[in-house]
């Protein structure tokens, strides 16, 4: 439902009451609700012109949380490594000109950080969706271990955090030397920051 979701050529309906609901989903969703981060990201596009569908969805996110109040963040301390999951949609309709990018981190069993976003730049593909994707998620994964090296409680030799990804094409690209990639330069920086991160041992690749 949320990815055939466009722009509304008609008058827009209850604006302002839209975007107060969506600003309080966007608090809920980086607080203590990561399951609904996609849905309100994406329905957050719309907050200038809503019309009867963005609506519709709005209140199907709403009878979910109604229906899953009992859900939360839970940690069991195991395992106490930090992983990473990153996943992109490429995109899924001919109103769209930009794929969406998702990543999650665990720690200790729960999750600890976690974001869904429309990606900054265009891609041509899926798997520079993916790569574009799994790039915005190193940035955090950098931040999450020079975190964890400074707090007393955390060795200080923290392991390289390990980076799911669902494209083996990238994962290749990422381990291989070469820089034979036909992609615009934005796409190829973002391969040589994820490639450094790998090779210095901060981070590392694995398919699921």
């Amino acid at each position: 439902m949320f990815l055939l979701l466009r722009k509304n050529k008609r008058i827009a309906r209850n604006q302002l009451e839209y975007s107060q609901i969506i600003s309080s989903l966007m608090y809920l969703a980086s607080a203590t609700r990561p399951d609904i981060s996609f849905a309100v990201s994406k329905l957050s596009r719309f907050t200038s012109n809503p019309g009867d569908d963005h609506w519709r969805a709005l209140e199907r996110v709403m009878r979910y949380l109604k229906g899953t109040m009992e859900l939360g963040l839970h940690y069991t301390g195991y395992p106490a490594v930090l992983e990473e999951y990153s996943d992109s949609n490429w995109i899924s309709d001919v109103d769209e000109i930009k794929a969406t990018s998702g990543y999650v981190f665990t720690l200790g069993g729960g999750v600890v950080s976690w974001r869904s976003c429309k990606q900054t730049i265009l891609t041509r593909s899926t798997m520079e969706a993916e790569l574009t994707a799994l790039d915005t998620a190193t940035v955090e994964a950098e931040w999450l271990r020079n975190l964890l090296m400074d707090l007393p409680i955390v060795e200080k030799l923290v392991p390289a955090i390990l980076m799911n990804c669902d494209n083996q094409t990238v994962i290749v690209k990422v381990n291989s030397s070469k820089d034979n990639m036909k992609s615009s330069r934005h796409v190829k920086r973002r391969l040589k920051s994820v490639r450094k991160l790998r090779n210095s041992g901060v981070i590392t690749l694995d398919y699921i």
